[in-house]
């Protein structure tokens, strides 16, 4: 049966990924099995390039990847930036300082290839201490980190593509309407549960969630970065496949040709799906792969 997709687009955490954030030998063996088969295979990820190294290497990645939430395209084999979608100056300044006016640090993350590090963490005139899961984050993914008190000592600020607080989940949908009402369509914002290790996890407060609230240029997104990627390689979005989990994905499952949402999926990306697959504890990826390869999906 001829192929009917050219190119799959993956997401990593709660997709690709499992709960400990390994990638599976089935899932492994799938992916090579649609690159046997002609398929171009495309990591579209909330994480920055550094921090999906270990993913990367696990399914021998060399087409280009989508990074920090689709913002950046970059080659993973040569670690260039081939593509990005950079906030203003100016949104990232008063973007900002709204952020920090709620009581809490602002992670400006960066084109690495540009700025020479990672992230750039404003933690306000009150130095506001980060929480223990970014601390974690920062230690575990070995990213570089600047601090600054204010935005004002940003010395690369052309440079930024995303700005991201991390919080209680109660906490971060009070500062997202707040940044939903004072910037509207001016940028894309995103709140989701953070990845956090057990042991953090089970030191919330009860009925919380940690999240991640973030804010993009307004045409940033994973289906941005995916049909950068296809353009360049001449795929008809038509013959695009995704497969994701989270809110992130909604643009990127809802725009290809085919998308398929993870067992684990939210509500809005199982809507927004034309297919279900297993959960990212049951190879889901591979389940789904394995029915596009054979024709039935």
């Amino acid at each position: 049966m001829p192929r009917r997709y050219d190119l799959l687009a993956l997401d990593l955490d709660g997709t690709l990924l499992d709960p400990r954030c390994r990638v599976s030998p089935r899932n492994v063996r799938a992916i090579r099995d649609a690159r046997a088969a002609g398929m171009k295979v495309v990591v579209c990820t909330g994480r920055g390039l550094v921090e999906c190294a270990d993913a990367l290497a696990a399914i021998e990645q060399e087409d280009p990847v989508g990074v920090a939430g689709g913002s950046i395209v970059a080659c993973p084999v040569r670690r260039e930036t081939l593509h990005r979608f950079a906030l203003e100056p100016a949104l990232v300044a008063a973007a900002t300082r709204r952020l920090l006016s709620h009581r809490h640090p602002v992670m400006v993350l960066k084109d690495p290839v540009q700025a020479g590090y990672d992230y750039l963490m404003v933690v306000g005139e009150e130095n506001h201490a980060l929480d223990p899961v970014t601390l974690w984050w920062f230690e575990q993914m070995k990213v570089s980190v600047r601090y600054a008190a204010t935005i004002d000592e940003d010395e690369h600020a052309e440079h930024t593509v995303r700005l991201g607080v991390c919080g209680l989940s109660s906490t971060l949908a009070e500062m997202k309407r707040d940044m939903s009402e004072t910037f509207g369509d001016r940028a894309t914002m995103h709140a989701f549960a953070a990845v956090v290790a057990p042991e953090h996890a089970s030191r919330l407060p009860s009925g919380e969630k940690l999240h991640i609230l973030e804010v993009f240029a307004r045409d940033a997104s994973k289906w941005s970065a995916v049909k950068w990627i296809a353009g360049a390689a001449g795929v008809p979005l038509a013959r695009v496949c995704a497969i994701g989990d989270e809110i992130n994905d909604v643009p990127m499952i809802a725009g290809a040709g085919l998308g398929i949402a993870m067992g684990n999926a939210v509500e809005s990306v199982k809507a927004a799906a034309r297919r279900h697959t297993l959960r990212n504890d049951e190879d889901g990826v591979a389940h789904a792969i394995e029915r596009v390869l054979d024709g039935e999906w």
